[in-house]
Protein backbone atom coordinates (compact mmCIF):
# COMPACT_ATOMS: atom_id res chain seq x y z
CA UNK A 1 0.00 0.00 0.00
CA UNK A 2 1.01 3.31 -1.10
CA UNK A 3 -0.23 6.74 0.00
CA UNK A 4 0.53 9.85 -1.79
CA UNK A 5 1.14 13.01 0.10
CA UNK A 6 -0.66 16.55 -0.57
CA UNK A 7 1.54 18.41 -2.84
CA UNK A 8 3.44 21.30 -1.45
CA UNK A 9 4.06 24.57 -3.65
CA UNK A 10 6.69 26.15 -3.83
CA UNK A 11 7.02 29.45 -5.45
CA UNK A 12 9.91 31.76 -5.91
CA UNK A 13 9.40 35.25 -4.37
CA UNK A 14 12.74 36.79 -5.31
CA UNK A 15 16.64 35.51 -5.28
CA UNK A 16 16.52 32.65 -3.23
CA UNK A 17 13.16 33.15 -1.20
CA UNK A 18 10.59 31.05 -1.79
CA UNK A 19 7.06 30.81 -0.21
CA UNK A 20 6.19 27.38 0.65
CA UNK A 21 2.63 26.28 1.05
CA UNK A 22 0.97 23.14 1.63
CA UNK A 23 -2.56 23.28 2.96
CA UNK A 24 -5.14 26.28 2.30
CA UNK A 25 -5.56 28.48 4.94
CA UNK A 26 -2.06 28.17 6.53
CA UNK A 27 0.43 31.10 6.34
CA UNK A 28 3.01 30.08 4.01
CA UNK A 29 6.74 29.03 5.38
CA UNK A 30 9.57 31.02 4.11
CA UNK A 31 12.11 29.40 2.97
CA UNK A 32 15.61 31.21 1.73
CA UNK A 33 19.52 31.09 1.57
CA UNK A 34 21.36 32.62 4.01
CA UNK A 35 23.29 35.79 2.73
CA UNK A 36 25.78 36.43 0.36
CA UNK A 37 23.19 34.56 -1.58
CA UNK A 38 19.78 35.33 -0.32
CA UNK A 39 18.42 37.14 2.63
CA UNK A 40 18.61 34.58 5.09
CA UNK A 41 14.18 35.11 5.84
CA UNK A 42 13.74 31.57 6.75
CA UNK A 43 15.30 28.02 7.01
CA UNK A 44 17.49 27.43 4.16
CA UNK A 45 17.12 23.33 2.23
CA UNK A 46 19.51 21.76 4.37
CA UNK A 47 17.99 23.37 7.46
CA UNK A 48 14.14 22.11 6.38
CA UNK A 49 15.74 18.58 5.61
CA UNK A 50 17.69 18.33 8.92
CA UNK A 51 13.98 19.67 10.79
CA UNK A 52 12.29 17.48 9.34
CA UNK A 53 14.46 14.08 10.57
CA UNK A 54 14.37 15.84 14.13
CA UNK A 55 10.53 16.67 13.96
CA UNK A 56 9.61 12.91 12.52
CA UNK A 57 11.84 11.38 15.28
CA UNK A 58 10.29 13.73 18.23
CA UNK A 59 6.74 12.56 16.79
CA UNK A 60 7.91 9.01 16.74
CA UNK A 61 9.30 9.18 20.08
CA UNK A 62 5.92 10.89 21.43
CA UNK A 63 4.06 8.07 19.78
CA UNK A 64 5.78 5.29 21.27
CA UNK A 65 5.77 7.16 24.94
CA UNK A 66 1.74 7.82 24.35
CA UNK A 67 1.52 4.24 23.25
CA UNK A 68 2.81 2.71 26.69
CA UNK A 69 1.23 5.69 28.69
CA UNK A 70 4.46 7.03 29.29
CA UNK A 71 3.94 11.07 30.22
CA UNK A 72 7.69 12.81 29.45
CA UNK A 73 5.80 15.78 27.95
CA UNK A 74 6.96 18.22 26.56
CA UNK A 75 9.56 17.18 24.77
CA UNK A 76 12.44 19.25 23.12
CA UNK A 77 14.58 18.52 20.38
CA UNK A 78 17.54 20.15 18.81
CA UNK A 79 19.18 19.00 15.59
CA UNK A 80 22.75 19.49 13.85
CA UNK A 81 23.72 18.86 10.53
CA UNK A 82 27.41 18.31 9.34
CA UNK A 83 27.75 20.11 5.59
CA UNK A 84 30.79 19.18 3.63
CA UNK A 85 32.40 18.11 0.29
CA UNK A 86 31.60 14.97 -1.03
CA UNK A 87 34.24 12.46 -3.42
CA UNK A 88 33.06 15.25 -6.12
CA UNK A 89 33.88 18.82 -3.97
CA UNK A 90 30.50 19.00 -4.17
CA UNK A 91 28.92 20.31 -0.79
CA UNK A 92 26.46 17.82 1.18
CA UNK A 93 24.64 16.57 3.81
CA UNK A 94 27.05 14.47 5.53
CA UNK A 95 25.37 13.76 8.40
CA UNK A 96 22.57 14.46 10.96
CA UNK A 97 22.91 14.48 14.93
CA UNK A 98 19.33 14.91 16.54
CA UNK A 99 19.07 15.18 20.49
CA UNK A 100 15.42 14.73 22.06
CA UNK A 101 14.98 15.78 25.47
CA UNK A 102 12.59 14.48 27.85
CA UNK A 103 10.34 17.07 29.73
CA UNK A 104 9.99 15.08 32.37
CA UNK A 105 11.03 11.77 34.17
CA UNK A 106 9.21 8.58 33.71
CA UNK A 107 8.82 6.23 36.04
CA UNK A 108 8.48 2.57 34.09
CA UNK A 109 11.90 1.96 33.50
CA UNK A 110 10.65 -1.13 31.75
CA UNK A 111 7.98 0.34 29.20
CA UNK A 112 10.69 3.40 28.47
CA UNK A 113 13.20 0.78 27.37
CA UNK A 114 11.38 -0.66 25.54
CA UNK A 115 10.21 2.75 23.55
CA UNK A 116 13.80 3.77 23.18
CA UNK A 117 15.20 0.50 21.73
CA UNK A 118 11.81 0.85 18.58
CA UNK A 119 10.75 4.39 18.43
CA UNK A 120 13.59 5.09 15.93
CA UNK A 121 12.49 2.41 13.54
CA UNK A 122 8.78 3.77 12.69
CA UNK A 123 9.63 7.42 11.69
CA UNK A 124 9.53 7.68 8.36
CA UNK A 125 11.33 10.56 7.13
CA UNK A 126 14.51 9.63 9.11
CA UNK A 127 14.63 6.53 8.63
CA UNK A 128 14.04 7.23 4.71
CA UNK A 129 16.69 9.90 4.90
CA UNK A 130 19.07 7.39 7.19
CA UNK A 131 19.45 5.05 3.69
CA UNK A 132 21.75 8.20 2.68
CA UNK A 133 23.43 10.05 5.32
CA UNK A 134 23.88 9.03 8.71
CA UNK A 135 21.46 10.19 11.11
CA UNK A 136 22.49 9.93 15.16
CA UNK A 137 19.77 10.16 17.83
CA UNK A 138 20.06 10.70 21.30
CA UNK A 139 17.31 10.47 23.93
CA UNK A 140 18.26 12.38 27.11
CA UNK A 141 16.89 12.27 30.71
CA UNK A 142 15.18 15.60 32.66
CA UNK A 143 18.80 15.34 34.08
CA UNK A 144 20.72 15.52 30.75
CA UNK A 145 21.46 11.98 31.20
CA UNK A 146 21.58 10.24 27.76
CA UNK A 147 18.95 7.48 27.72
CA UNK A 148 19.13 6.13 24.06
CA UNK A 149 21.85 6.79 21.45
CA UNK A 150 25.56 7.68 21.62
Amino acid sequence: MTETVRAIHLQQERDYRVAISWDPGHAPLIGDEPPPLGGGAGPNPSQLLIAAVANCMTDSLVFALRKFKLDAEPLSSEARGEIGRNEQGRLRVLGIDVAISLGRAVGDAPHLQRVLAQFEQFCIVGQSVAQGIPVRVRVLGVDGAVLHGG
